[in-house]
């Protein structure tokens, strides 16, 4: 196993191409939990691609799993630390990955940066899904000044609240009503963001299952969407600032968005008991 970080994003990473035995909900609360386990924000593995994905030109199949072991289509942070593993190994500039929404292009954007594509990001209420139709750009929902929030899908939903002061929205006590607000039956990460200027946020965000994280790689990507969607923003190169550090969010045509940022290794060892097939 390796533990990756990207901007304080913690991730436990298994190589599972040979195994055979699949992992269950247990385990992986137990790998990730900082009690008992080597701790993480969720739980990566590294698998073979399908015939569709190598057809397609992947590498390796990606997959994510969060801390109560549900599985989730997407992470942003995740799959720049998994790309790097990727290039490292291949000794490529350029690998595809597949993930559960389909392949993901990234590249090296330096000596520990990666760039990763991502999307497209919908708005789309069955998408996302919602319980019911809404205008997206403008949620019916509110807990304290989490009001007026816009919903997006990028592989996984999320709910995105402007403010002119961000340091003034305390998070833990407002944002997990919105996660569990029936109109998600899936749940939602919310995002608090803050238009800077044309070209700066600042954001963080409530994670499923209950997690303020220090950095979200595809909070930063859906809050650039949404900002530039509400009219806050015009440029389409927006550096986004979360507790954890700088992510630079490129929005690409048919709402796509390049995601660049730092990946650091923690550590490295092995799991002991029947994770490893």
């Amino acid at each position: 196993q390796i533990k990756m970080h990207g901007l304080e994003n913690y991730f436990v990473i298994l190589d599972r191409r040979d195994a055979s035995k699949p992992l269950n909900d247990d385990d992986i609360v137990r790998i990730c939990s900082t009690n008992v386990g080597v701790g993480g924000e969720q739980l990566l593995t590294i698998e073979r691609a399908s015939d569709e994905g190598v057809r397609a030109g992947a590498y390796a199949a990606m997959r994510i799993f969060n801390i109560d072991g549900k599985e989730v289509g997407a992470c942003g942070n995740a799959t720049r630390c998994m790309a790097y593993l990727l290039l490292e190994e291949s000794g490529k500039d350029e690998v595809v990955m597949e993930l559960a929404g389909g392949g993901v292009h990234s590249r090296r954007a330096g000596p520990t940066e990666v760039s990763v594509t991502l999307g497209p990001i919908s708005m789309d209420w069955r998408k996302i899904p919602l319980s019911q139709k809404v205008d997206t750009l403008h949620l019916p929902i509110q807990s304290g000044p989490l009001t007026d929030g816009i919903a997006l899908y990028i592989g996984n939903p999320h709910a995105v609240f402007f403010f002119d002061q961000l340091d003034s929205v305390d998070m833990a006590r407002y944002a997990p009503a919105v996660q569990n607000d029936p109109l998600f039956p899936e749940g939602v990460n919310v995002g608090a963001a803050q238009v800077i200027d044309e070209q700066t946020l600042r954001l963080k965000v409530w994670e499923r299952p209950g997690v303020l994280t220090k950095a979200c790689g595809t909070g930063a990507s859906v809050a650039a969407y949404a900002a530039f969607k509400r009219g806050l923003v015009t440029s389409r190169k927006i550096a986004v600032h979360l507790p954890g550090g700088r992510l630079d969010i490129e929005l690409l045509d048919g709402g796509r968005v390049r995601m660049t940022g730092p990946v650091a290794f923690c550590c490295h060892g092995f799991v002991l008991g029947n994770t490893k097939g």
